[in-house]
């Protein structure tokens, strides 16, 4: 078979897939499997492929159109300009939350201390640091498998971050952080199933699921992020389209200031960022 019969058959496969990108993913799988380039394709297009090459894609083919992410299956994503190494540990990261790093990057200012909740594959903080200056940066997450995808992050983009095991707040012992962002499950446990197969039969479901109705991890982090920011510290939370009032008012509620939404490229509410003015509460407490 030759290189184009290879690609016309994976695209004709993936397209009875119902996959939506059909043609560009069977590009991406044929380089893969054969490590060949677009220039080195155009110019032995026609050429048989060799049967080992093709028995590797054909397997690959297959995986992907049993709905298996590409990004698991090539084993990596872009994000913010960097490339990250993803596994079925971790969500896939999406440019939706490129919208929470942007948003924390304009209030970073060098010397600053930086907590990411619900790291994962530590795209956010990586992405953070790597595009600040003098800013240091921790990540937690419960998943020792997502903490080690984290790590092999950071060491392939260069990013000095540091990754520790905890449930949220329970084993965090530093303090005094200037930013808590995250990207927490916020998605309602009922419409995991509703979601697209590559999401709900391959992603994790522990990074995904919100519980009943999607935020319970905001009330968890809201109730003790203040306990873990200096005064004046901010705090920056990728949310569901339809939650950011929910998630506003519980920030107001807990004594937060400067509460604000933020839209993706998309124009649906995607971040909500707030100010902890720990000083002024204390002495409003203590007159």
């Amino acid at each position: 078979m030759t290189y184009r019969e290879a690609m016309e058959l994976g695209e004709k496969i993936l397209g009875k897939a119902d996959i939506e990108d059909a043609k560009n993913d069977a590009w991406l799988l044929l380089a893969m499997a054969c490590k060949i380039d677009h220039t080195y394709y155009y110019m032995h297009m026609d050429e048989e492929m060799g049967e080992e090459q093709f028995r590797e894609f054909e397997s690959v083919i297959k995986k992907r159109s049993e709905r298996v992410p590409l990004q698991y299956i090539t084993g990596e994503q872009e994000f913010m300009g960097l490339t990250f190494h993803v596994n079925s540990h971790v969500l896939i990261p999406r440019q939706d939350t490129e919208t929470l790093v942007e948003a924390a990057l304009r209030q970073i200012r060098p010397g600053m201390k930086i907590m990411d909740m619900c790291t994962g594959s530590g795209c956010v903080l990586i992405s953070i640091l790597k595009h600040s200056h003098g800013v240091t940066g921790f990540g937690y997450d419960i998943s020792k498998q997502a903490l080690k995808c984290a790590k092999e992050n950071a060491r392939f983009n260069d990013v000095p971050a540091v990754f520790e095991k905890s449930n949220l707040f329970e084993d965090v012992m530093e303090r005094d952080f200037d930013m808590i962002v995250a990207n927490p499950p916020y998605i309602p446990t009922d419409e995991i199933m509703t979601l697209m197969p590559e999401v709900s039969q391959f992603e994790p479901v522990s990074a995904l699921d919100g519980h009943e109705d999607g935020l319970f991890f905001y009330r968890e982090m809201i109730r003790r992020c203040a306990d873990y920011l200096k005064p004046d510290g901010y705090v920056f939370f990728e949310i569901g389209f339809d939650q950011g009032e929910a998630v506003s008012a519980m920030l107001r509620e807990a004594g937060y200031e400067d509460v604000r939404i933020m839209q993706d490229l998309a124009h649906k509410d995607r971040v909500v960022s707030a100010c902890f003015k720990g000083g002024q509460q204390e002495a409003a407490e203590n007159a």
